[in-house]
């Protein structure tokens, strides 16, 4: 956040404006377009700095839509404006910029909120105002027409502040380039319903009524953004870009519609901005969410941030795939358990078969005594008739061989 204090050299028009008040604007586009050139050539004095190029490329990396605000008080002839830009950093940066415009627009209505909130207070002196008085909206000069990304973006802007689209850059494009390019954005504005704001025409007043036919004709504005003085053909020191053709200048009405722009801003039309964003936009807001909300609840907040977004649907996706593995592994491991279980029941099953075959073969094991064998001196066994409970079963040949220490002395302990 920046404050400057400057009594610049060439009016820009605060001196001619009736009482001090208070202007916020808000430039809105996509980078590289020349909106911090295009501020700080309005006011012929540094508002804000521009960013840094590697840290502008670094948020490729990052996606965030960013919110900066600058303020600054500006003097002309000991009259002074409070001025506060707020810019938009990251807009329209991205392959994928779904949502991208969700920052711009809760920050519009948090404004609002903010303002509804202190106007319930019981001491409402010192009020806080944020509200955007008006919106900068600039176009990238690719000389077909908006992109889908232009148009949803204008729809959602249109209808909570004031809207003035703006052709950046008018000087990379012919006069006849630029005159079908406006026309066509004209055409899609109509068609898409966008409502842009539009001068006061005062049937009283006709010289203020054809100044005002004239700022709608020119819309959307072209500008051309330089604080460097170049000097022209004739000698003279402007503010411009220099070619080799020439001389593309700020401030020529034949080059692009700076002027104008900086008279709808500054000079005629900045307290019709401020009154019809007190009247239009915050009270269509305020009765919206009078109908929609009780006393005392909170505004249902929508996402601040698309990068959230982003995160939570990759956050999702990895749980969902993880749980597909970790299922995947339960199931294996289930079937491996029930491959046990059948294993160890045919085991189970063979074996009892084989006792029940035991025990026909075998009327009854428990009463069988151990078979009484004859033995000879030399320490052989005789093949004889084992006998088992009275039973006479098959001869059973029996040769034992003792040790050697055993047939020397049988009787040695």
């Amino acid at each position: 956040m920046a404050s400057t204090t400057s009594e610049t050299a060439s009016p820009i028009g605060i001196a001619n404006l009736t009482v001090r008040i208070v202007a916020q604007p808000t430039v809105a586009g996509e980078s590289g377009l020349g909106k911090t050139t295009f501020i700080n050539t309005l006011f012929s004095t540094t508002i804000k700095n521009y960013a840094d190029h590697k840290r502008r490329h670094a948020k490729q990396v990052d996606k965030t839509v960013e919110i900066e605000i600058t303020k600054a008080e500006l003097e002309e002839r000991f009259f002074k404006v409070r001025l506060t830009v707020i810019d938009t950093p990251g807009f329209g940066d991205y392959v994928n910029n779904r949502d991208s415009w969700m920052p711009i627009i809760e920050f519009l209505d948090d404004q609002h909120e903010s303002y509804m909130l202190q106007e319930q207070q019981p001491r409402r002196i010192d009020k806080i105002d944020l509200r955007v008085h008006a919106c900068l909206y600039f176009i990238r000069p690719t000389g077909h027409t908006l992109k889908p990304l232009d148009i949803e973006v204008m729809k959602r802007l249109s209808s909570r502040v004031n809207l003035i689209p703006v052709v950046a850059k008018a000087d990379t494009l012919s006069p006849s380039d630029l005159a079908r390019f406006k026309q066509r954005i004209r055409a899609v504005i109509e068609a898409q319903g966008i409502k842009i704001y539009q001068p006061p025409v005062e049937e009283d007043d006709e010289q203020a009524a054809q100044h005002a036919r004239s700022l709608m004709a020119v819309m959307p504005f072209s500008v051309i953004g330089s604080e460097k003085d170049v000097k022209t053909s004739d000698g003279h020191i402007v503010k411009g870009r220099q070619y080799s053709w020439g001389v593309a200048e700020v401030e020529n009405e034949d080059h692009c519609d700076f002027k104008k722009l900086r008279s709808i801003l500054i000079r005629t039309h900045m307290l019709d901005l401020i009154h019809t964003t007190e009247e239009q936009h915050y009270e269509a807001y305020r009765a919206l969410q009078m109908e929609t909300r009780k006393f005392g609840e909170a505004r249902p907040r929508k996402l601040d941030n698309p990068k959230f977004k982003e995160e939570e649907e990759n956050l999702r996706k990895r749980f969902t795939e993880q749980v597909k593995i970790e299922e995947q592994r339960f199931r294996q491991w289930e079937q491996k358990l029930i491959a046990e279980r059948d294993r160890l029941n045919k085991d189970l099953e063979t074996t009892h078969a084989a006792e029940i075959r035991v025990d026909g073969f075998f009327p009854s094991r428990n009463s069988l005594s151990a078979p009484k064998l004859d033995s000879t001196l030399d320490g052989r066994c005789s093949t004889g008739n084992v006998v088992v409970s009275g039973s006479l079963y098959t001869r059973l040949p029996l040769l034992y061989f003792p040790e050697p220490a055993i047939l020397a002395n049988p009787f040695s302990p």
